[in-house]
């Protein structure tokens, strides 16, 4: 099934108390992300850990999704730098019913664009069922795409590269291509987004603000005054002080211990930011959805 426009959870990982990938409560939470709002999930991008998760554990959670009934909405991040890890994890996949993914380019070393496009060109050589949406986030991966790249990948493989998440924000205004799936990586560029003519978002806060997100992105399709855009993005400019992860991990952990655990060198908020940020949010009358109950 192909990738749809709307609101997208970068969903969160959670660990067991070993840190291993705890498969099952990862797979409830982003379940729940679903019924509250979101039009699908990114499972293993850069919020989910996933470049500090096995290729074990990864592909053991994809082999619980083949009779998921939400399989549709699922995007699976490879967070590998590999070419041949990536493929790994992509074919693993598909045999489980799953051919969308969200490709970082990889990490650490320097090179250009000639360079990127030969690493997505292998990958689709080596998987052409597959449906890409590319990850553009300078911050990680240390290469940031420009539009003449993103422009060319998508000419040359049209059935493949089907959209970009920008989270590096030099593409979402600029980029022209028709039928190409655009979302930036933040709620605060949801609704110029939109306006611009992108497809929605894939964001970490979507973990706690999916509601908020859906109904702008509602009120937007069905030329309605907007009535939660503000709260939006003043929720997620209040993560943004943050280490995003470190910030989603310690929020969610007020409500429940087994968020608390991140893989090292990944970290909780300090009490005393954890306490700010909670505030914070509180100053908004914004409560995450199990703390209204409490």
């Amino acid at each position: 099934m192909a990738i749809k426009k709307g609101i997208y959870a970068a969903t969160m990982s959670i660990l067991n108390k070993d840190l291993s990938l705890d498969i099952d409560s990862t797979i409830q939470h982003f379940e729940k992300l679903l019924k509250d709002g979101c039009d699908g999930v990114a499972i293993f991008g850069s919020t989910g850990q996933s470049q500090l998760i096995s290729l074990l554990e990864k592909k053991k959670l994809v082999d619980k999704l083949k009779n998921n009934n939400n399989k549709n909405e699922l995007i699976i991040g490879t967070g590998e730098n590999s070419i041949s890890h990536n493929v790994e994890i992509m074919k693993h996949s598909l045999k489980n019913g799953i051919n969308r993914f969200l490709i970082m380019p990889p990490a650490y070393y320097k090179y250009g664009d000639e360079e990127a496009y030969i690493f997505y060109e292998k990958l689709i050589q080596s998987v052409p069922e597959s449906e890409i949406i590319l990850y553009n986030f300078e911050k990680l991966s240390g290469y940031k795409f420009s539009v003449q790249i993103v422009e060319k990948l998508a000419k040359n493989f049209p059935k493949q590269i089907l959209g970009v998440k920008d989270s590096s924000y030099n593409l979402y205004e600029k980029l022209k291509i028709p039928n190409f799936l655009i979302f930036p990586g933040s709620e605060t560029k949801l609704l110029k987004g939109l306006e611009l003519g992108c497809s929605g978002i894939i964001s970490a806060i979507c973990n706690v603000t999916a509601s908020l997100a859906k109904q702008v992105y509602h009120d937007f399709l069905y030329n309605k005054k907007q009535t939660s855009n503000e709260k939006l993005c003043a929720v997620r400019s209040e993560f943004d002080k943050y280490n995003l992860i470190s910030g989603l991990h310690s929020f969610m952990g007020l409500e429940d211990e087994k968020y608390k655990r991140l893989l090292p060198p990944l970290s909780l908020l300090s009490d005393s930011k954890t306490k700010e940020l909670k505030l914070k949010l509180k100053e908004l009358s914004f409560l995450h959805e199990k703390n209204k109950a409490a």
